[in-house]
């Protein structure tokens, strides 16, 4: 009895060598920091779920909110929260625009830094800014939690006075909205901008810069708020090897406390856009690797826009700026019919308010969403059809969903291998009326116009067990 007893604890502490030995393997380092083994970490799911996110641009440039407008000026010309840039650098026409409107309106000494102390964001709850993104359907958040004038949103240490802690709100925005985002069962991230426009030791000696402020600052946004996203930018101007890239990839991916579930971007060096990182972005539609189409990336990709012409908050835009909701109904329909997620970004005033123009158009995709939803979130793309202009699919199980987003004529065909189970439209008891012959479904298109949907915008058609 006694030597079985031995023999017992001998085998119970084997076991144990075992289990630890085994613990050790799997805590160890898995994506060694080299694109090959980084670009081999699978996208977490959760991302490739969400499908509609609520992106933030807010900072110093709140406070001046302009940037000029019409079509004769390009895309990234009326980025607001480009003004330091622009006023200082730029010897455009973008440029002249610019410093036509300060000198005249603040006077050629006032200076960029001047705006800090009135960005004082005395109004902002981040509860209720919470609240309009879980009743818009958002199922993440990104907050520029830096911008490339490197005034940080939350106590940076690599920022010292230069933060919203230390001037102008003396307040932690960053860790506020997080804990409210969080709260309502959102996803959570940030942009972080690589680079900083005038940071003396960024135009001195750039690997300093990196290893002494990029990188510790980066780690200390992680650490401190376990962000679900990390979406960099900024990184056009040095290769990825300079701003450590791999290095930091491979510590967030094995080191990190969110090494399991964080998600992050193709921005990590000027040759990596949509050939390195986590998900592919396009931003206004603009691709920026050649061989890439926004058309349909067979990679998880994200487009991201602002709902006018801006990211940053633009008092110069007025109605005609902005996308209606029926626009942007569209747009979400067709990236995710693509195989996407948008990114759809707000410009908050210096004040905290979130422009009510902006607010309205959140409410509306989220009331469309509440009734349409299935058909958009846990999606995948669905099968083209192209004689068909006008409508968009995507898929879940077996189970097609056909979006109508405008009036048809002519009966709608549809290419399928066998008839569905069941056709409804979803938040309607209109009954279709269909047929199928020869591998294609027919709809009398002429009953879904011009009556709109429940939530309006867009009708969608929900093939059961058609796949």
């Amino acid at each position: 009895m006694k030597h079985l007893k031995h023999n017992a604890g001998k085998f119970f502490l084997m076991v144990m060598v075992a289990i630890a030995v085994t613990s050790s393997t799997l805590t160890a380092q898995t994506y060694k920091a080299d694109w090959a083994s980084l670009d081999a970490r699978p996208i977490p799911q959760w991302f490739k779920d969400a499908k509609f996110g609520i992106f933030i641009h807010w900072g110093v440039y709140s406070v001046p909110a302009w940037a000029p407008v019409g079509k004769e000026y390009a895309v990234y010309s009326k980025y607001s929260e480009w003004y330091w840039n622009r006023m200082v650098t730029d010897s455009s026409k973008v440029g002249k625009a610019f410093r036509a409107y300060h000198n005249k309106t603040y006077g050629p000494n006032f200076m960029y830094q001047d705006f800090a102390p009135q960005f004082k964001a005395e109004l902002f709850n981040p509860e209720q800014w919470a609240d309009v993104f879980k009743n818009a359907g958002a199922q993440y958040v990104v907050l520029t939690s830096k911008h490339h004038d490197g005034f940080a949103l939350w106590p940076s240490a690599q920022s010292w006075n230069w933060n919203a802690a230390d001037v102008g709100p003396h307040r932690d925005l960053a860790g506020d909205l997080t804990k409210a985002v969080k709260a309502k069962g959102l996803h959570m991230g940030f942009y972080y901008s690589l680079y900083e426009w005038f940071n003396p030791l960024y135009k001195s000696d750039v690997g300093k810069y990196v290893s002494e402020h990029m990188i510790p600052q980066l780690k200390d946004l992680v650490t401190r708020y376990q962000p679900d996203i990390i979406w960099p930018d900024g990184e056009w101007e040095h290769p990825s090897d300079t701003w450590q890239s791999q290095q930091f990839l491979s510590w967030l991916y094995n080191e990190s406390p969110v090494k399991n579930t964080v998600v992050v971007n193709d921005r990590w060096g000027k040759e990596t856009r949509s050939k390195h990182g986590g998900y592919y972005t396009t931003e206004y539609d603009i691709v920026h690797n050649e061989d890439a189409t926004n058309k349909k990336f067979e990679h998880a990709w994200e487009e991201c826009r602002g709902i006018g012409g801006s990211f940053g908050y633009n008092r110069n835009e007025n109605l005609e700026d902005y996308n209606s909701s029926d626009a942007l109904i569209q747009m979400l329909i067709q990236k995710v019919s693509r195989g996407g997620n948008l990114l759809l970004d707000i410009g908050p005033a210096a004040d905290g308010t979130i422009p009510v123009i902006m607010q309205q158009r959140l409410a509306d995709i989220g009331a469309w969403l509440k009734i349409n939803g299935e058909a958009i979130f846990g999606t995948t793309a669905g099968q083209p059809s192209p004689a068909n202009a006008n409508i968009a699919y995507t898929q879940k199980g077996k189970d097609l969903y056909a979006f109508v987003t405008a009036q048809h004529d002519k009966p709608i065909s549809i290419d399928l291998a066998h008839a569905p189970a069941k056709i409804s439209v979803l938040g309607s008891s209109l009954d279709l009326k269909t047929s199928y012959k020869n591998g294609k479904l027919v709809i009398d298109g002429l009953k879904l116009y011009p009556n709109l949907p429940s939530g309006g915008y867009a009708w969608v058609v929900k093939l059961e067990g058609a796949l």
